[in-house]
């Protein structure tokens, strides 16, 4: 069970009782800085207190006039499976009970925020932001030094041999003009269209398959010349294709070139459209392929952040209304100016850390979908994305745009530390200068060297993490089998990720993927810590991108009558069926136990499941309307894949009760809300006895599940994140899109309202 801890959260219930005794328990927590036990919770819960802050916060907040938890229990009533209902949502007894009891007392602290206006060398020579609290540039991609004025030289292609000309294969591979800037292949200077780009196999020749129906392979040592090159009439070459001509089929083409970079849009590549930038720069800078060109007077990875030049008019909400104390010395060079603004804890600061650890890797990507969770099309309407690992981004874009945020280190309760492992897993190895050579092809390996260089540069550069031990930052791991990959030195904050893996079954590395286990990476690096802990980290639902006639259809809301099947489940169920994952690995063999039951689709050898039946789906076969098939089920399959899968949010976001299966590795935000209620848990040794299980429920019980599903199902959206860009479409063309539309009607929180209420209190 997740503890609401003193030092992972901004304030800490503590009991207040007329007695010494109760003092010295508040010193001996201030002393001791322990996670809370669920125990404490149930005896001491009649007073909040903010934790961080100002030498004053202690004694304005402490609040004397709740009820004693006795009184609590009646004021808060648990319901029938012992969940107390906080907004809607069934949470464990000891934290709905703490979260309902504080909501209502907390007030606003006067927070001082420094306004920086430190200048740095060259004004950062145009390619760079300057951090004007700092006083230090940070640099774009391909660019170095103090002031940004050294250009890096990044090859597209590893050395080469006289057996591999270009050097062996990696996603960068070129063999026509490379922008060493970003390691990225273009047509360049000499054809008709020098800024297209050549990305991989369109610049390379095919061997034949070896057998009918097989794929065609690349061949990285024959370089395709004539099909990027050529001005031949009816067939030039990809380099110099009119698009009109092209799309009017006059002329041919090689069709294995295509448009992958971000920035660009059609087929050739022939329109340039929004890049994809953190809060899209938030109005106040360009967005350069993943990189924020901030305005004078701004700056920070979305230029949120004002400096003393910008006007106080246009600073962002979360500095607004503000009393700024001006100098005396005004007429001369301002270096800083401080602003009063008042805030309800938690305050949460966010590390500005050097653009390698996030914008560089947006910057730098070779396939626009990786890492982000929208691009945009040729009007720049914007395109959401399904990419699972979305969710790191829209956390990040909602904290940096949120009323908790705070630029005062001293007074914040929580330290985010963005480091975006979505983008350096997904660019490990895809250019030479992020090879892997030294991590052996480990995937896994690679990034956790990357979160220890963040750490060795918060340690080194600020003061805040031995206040703690760092207790109190928060670090996102967004893969497939989430802080796994976490350096020991780092493992006592607080970890969000979407695999709850407590190592007490599954000790070992879950993923089939051999390039992300992590079971040799040495203890010197990783320590001998669990995937997650659930007294301290929180599991957080994946992103789902939000579908406009999904919204609309309420599918979350269709009655118990409308669910005519059982139970359902269609995903890959492993080598027994055709095109499924061959490792025995795979999901830990769960989906292949699930299909050898109760499979409702022949596998190979035209079997179907020991126990199938009628109303009983299990199946590899994609449904025509995934959304409709689990709408329309009572029970939904929640089964690992390569660590964690999007089944516990398909099931959630339609209406159904999620049925897990995965023993000792937690959901989302399973330590803190009741799961009893809404949902159902099995163990693996049960799989026999699953249909058997789930046909023993009443109906009484169904319903209310059901209910209680239909009470949560938004806190698995990023509704917060969604609506950010919907106010910036509606800034930029006067207009809302259907999806916005939808997500407008929806009042209850979403999942960066259930962060904040887990990590702190609202």
């Amino acid at each position: 069970m997740l503890s609401i801890q003193k030092l992972n959260c901004s304030w800490t219930l503590v009991a207040t009782i007329a007695s010494i005794l109760a003092l010295v328990s508040v010193i001996h927590l201030f002393l001791f800085p322990l996670a809370p036990s669920l125990d404490f919770f149930s005896q001491a819960q009649s007073s909040c207190v903010p934790v961080n802050g100002s030498s004053q916060a202690p004694t304005n907040h402490v609040r004397e006039d709740l009820q004693p938890a006795a009184d609590l229990d009646h004021r808060f009533p648990a319901g029938l499976h012992n969940e107390v209902v906080y907004r809607s949502a069934p949470w464990k007894a000891e934290i709905g009970w703490w979260l309902s009891g504080c909501d209502s007392v907390a007030k606003e602290v006067s927070i001082v925020e420094m306004i920086g206006g430190s200048n740095c060398k060259n004004d950062c020579s145009g390619q760079g932001v300057c951090n004007h609290e700092l006083g230090q540039c940070q640099c774009f991609h391909g660019y170095t030094g103090e002031g940004c004025s050294e250009r890096l030289q990044l090859g597209c292609n590893l050395p080469q041999s006289p057996e591999q000309p270009y050097g062996r294969w990696v996603v960068s591979i070129c063999p026509a003009y490379c922008d060493t800037t970003r390691a990225m292949c273009f047509c360049g200077e000499g054809t008709k269209y020098p800024n297209r780009p050549v990305a991989e196999a369109c610049g390379f020749q095919f061997n034949l398959p070896s057998e009918p129906g097989a794929p065609k392979l690349s061949d990285w040592t024959k370089a395709d010349l004539d099909n990027i090159f050529t001005t031949n009439g009816s067939k030039p070459g990809w380099c110099n294709v009119d698009p009109a001509e092209a799309y009017a089929s006059k002329v041919k083409f090689k069709e294995e070139c295509d448009c992958k970079y971000d920035c660009t849009w059609g087929r050739f590549c022939e329109t340039p459209v929004l890049c994809t930038c953190i809060n899209q720069c938030s109005g106040h800078g360009h967005c350069r392929g993943g990189s924020c060109q901030c305005d004078n007077g701004w700056y920070g990875i979305d230029c949120s952040i004002p400096s003393v030049k910008s006007s106080v008019r246009d600073w962002p909400q979360w500095l607004r209304p503000a009393q700024v104390n001006v100098p005396d010395n005004a007429h001369l060079t301002v270096t800083n100016l401080n602003a009063m603004v008042k805030k309800r804890r938690p305050l949460i600061y966010v590390y500005d850390l050097p653009p390698g650890f996030n914008s560089l890797l947006l910057e730098g990507r070779h396939f626009k979908f990786e890492c982000v969770n929208r691009i945009y099309d040729g009007k720049n309407a914007t395109l959401w994305t399904d990419q699972l690992y979305g969710a790191q981004m829209a956390l990040y874009e909602s904290i940096l745009a949120s009323p908790y945020r705070t630029l005062n280190g001293e007074e914040a309760d929580f330290f985010f530390v963005p480091v975006l492992d979505s983008c350096i897993i997904n660019r490990a190895d895809d250019a030479p200068h992020l090879s892997m050579r030294e991590h052996r092809g480990l995937r896994s390996s690679l990034t956790l060297e990357f979160y220890k260089l963040a750490y060795d540069h918060i340690v080194e550069q600020h003061p805040y993490w031995n206040r703690s031990s760092g207790r109190d930052h928060i670090w996102f791991f967004s893969w497939d089998e989430g802080a796994c990959y976490a350096p020991k030195e780092i493992w006592n904050s607080m970890m969000l990720v979407h695999w709850g893996n407590t190592n007490s079954k599954h000790n070992h590395s879950t993923t089939a993927y051999w390039a992300d286990n992590w079971d040799s990476i040495p203890s010197n690096r990783r320590g001998n810590h669990p995937c997650f802990d659930p007294d301290k980290d929180l599991v957080l639902p994946a992103w789902k991108r939000p579908d406009g006639v999904a919204l609309s259809s309420k599918l979350w809301a269709r009655p118990r009558e409308k669910r005519k099947a059982l139970f359902y489940f269609n995903g890959n169920l492993g080598p027994a069926y055709p095109n499924g994952r061959p490792e025995d690995s795979y999901s830990m063999g769960i989906r292949q136990k699930i299909a050898e039951e109760f499979g409702s689709s022949p596998n190979k050898e035209g079997k179907l499941g020991k126990q199938h039946a009628e109303d009983v789906i299990v199946t590899p076969l994609r449904s025509e309307n995934y959304h409709e098939a689990l709408a329309s089920s009572v029970f939904c399959g929640v089964f690992p894949g390569d660590g964690w899968s999007g089944r516990m949010e398909d099931s959630i976001l339609q209406g159904c009760i999620p049925v897990v299966i995965q023993d000792g590795i937690f959901l989302p935000y399973e330590n803190v809300l009741n799961y009893e209620s809404f949902a159902v848990r099995i163990r693996e040794d049960e799989i026999p006895d699953l249909i058997k299980i789930l046909r023993g429920f009443n109906e009484t019980e169904i319903e209310y599940k059901l209910a209680n599903v239909q009470k949560i199902w938004q806190r698995f959206l990023y509704r917060d994140s969604m609506m950010l860009e919907a106010d910036r479409q509606k800034t930029a063309f006067g207009h809302v899109e259907d999806w916005a539309v939808e997500l407008l009607q929806l009042i209850e929180d979403d999942v960066f309202a259930t962060f904040v209420q887990v990590c702190f209190f609202q």
